[in-house]
């Protein structure tokens, strides 16, 4: 109490001293009738700056000043936790600044040559919020032989090896990447039954989408594929003349690469970052095995928010296989779903039954929502 008394008498006492050096300051310098006197005397500097000194102890002192009567309690923030949190995992430039040493490396190129092929050293710094990237003085490298014609079918029997370009993985070809990766993509002839047929409540084949949407009066024309891998759904949606994007990382294998190939456009972006796409355009945006529990649930919400945000009214949301402890689909990942307010088209749960999911008790959940059309 005694130190907000001082300090309200402080305050006090510098408010008169600069009320009384403003009217000095008026009452020697306005004088709009008569011309300046060569005699008179100029404001000195040294008094002008006494009274900018007093205004600025004024300000700093009035910052200081506690928010309530007593000393022990602390000012609150007026900054949002969340925007706070946001801060640190969104892609902004701004937080390259915390990771010199991958910048560094990254930025160690020769200007106007060949950019180095280092993917993985740029998703590092993607991943920690550093992006867009400012390397902008080298070329990125292209196939020596490009291929002269690319398949029309995005199931082509085969992708051209003439096409590869990254050197760090262990497979050299797309012939090696078929052999030993079977069920990530790679191979298209097993790529080609994906998402058209029916195991279990979990599974939602595309026919059964598109006949819920034409029961609904809702057409399904533009798509984003979020954790698209290398692009089985968005190949299988353009046989049905829907454009639907990718979005890729390349963690351990060249999804993007094989997206493209296949006539398809991968939109290499995070999870963390907001979606390149314009606001209410979308009719589906589908939420592949990249999205999980694994992610932060502050991170998920802003992500499902701004799923909201591109999908127009009467879209669907499709989490596709979501799986996470059954404690917290409960308790955390249902409630979070539910903030979005959207109707429940299709809601399946079913036990996970690798080795992970039987030790950590988990659960998938395949959920088919769509978007309130606004009255």
């Amino acid at each position: 109490m005694g130190f907000t008394m001082g300090l309200n008498l402080l305050l006090l006492m510098a408010m008169v001293a600069t009320n009384i050096l403003s009217l000095y300051h008026l009452s020697s310098t306005i004088q709009p009738k008569q011309p300046p006197s060569p005699l008179q005397q100029p404001v000195p500097d040294q008094l002008l700056q006494q009274l900018h000194t007093i205004r600025a102890t004024i300000n700093h002192l009035t910052r200081l000043q506690p928010t309530t009567t007593t000393t022990t309690t602390k000012p609150k923030s007026t900054i949002p936790s969340d925007l706070l949190l946001y801060s640190h995992i969104s892609p902004i430039a701004s937080s390259c600044h915390s990771h010199p040493d991958l910048l560094h490396r990254y930025m160690n190129y020769t200007p106007f040559a060949i950019c180095p092929l280092d993917t993985e050293l740029a998703e590092a710094l993607i991943l920690r919020g550093c992006h867009p990237l400012p390397r902008r003085r080298c070329f990125t490298k292209t196939p020596q032989k490009p291929t002269s014609q690319l398949p029309s079918n995005p199931f082509p029997s085969s992708l051209p090896d003439s096409a590869v370009v990254w050197t760090k993985y262990n497979c050299k070809s797309f012939t090696c990447l078929n052999r030993f990766n079977q069920y990530k993509g790679f191979n298209t002839t097993i790529a080609d039954t994906t998402f058209m047929s029916y195991k279990s409540d979990l599974d939602l084949p595309i026919p059964q989408l598109l006949q819920i949407s034409k029961a609904a009066s809702s057409v399904i024309r533009l798509g984003v594929d979020i954790g698209g891998g290398t692009g089985a759904f968005a190949a299988r949606m353009k046989l049905h003349n829907v454009t639907v994007v990718s979005t890729t990382m390349n963690l351990g294998a060249p999804y993007s690469e094989v997206v493209a190939l296949r006539g398809l456009v991968p939109l290499h972006v995070p999870l963390q970052q907001r979606l390149p796409v314009f606001d209410g355009v979308v009719d589906l945006v589908r939420c592949g095995h990249a999205v999980n529990r694994w992610i932060p649930v502050t991170a998920m919400e802003f992500l499902f928010f701004d799923v909201d945000r591109v999908l127009r009214g009467g879209g669907y949301l499709w989490l596709d296989h979501f799986f996470s402890k059954g404690v917290d689909l409960e308790k955390l990942y249902k409630p979070l779903i539910g903030k979005l307010g959207y109707k429940k088209v299709k809601w399946a749960t079913g036990n996970k039954m690798d080795s992970s999911g039987v030790k950590n008790g988990e659960v998938y959940l395949t959920a088919l929502l769509q978007k309130p059309i606004p009255k």
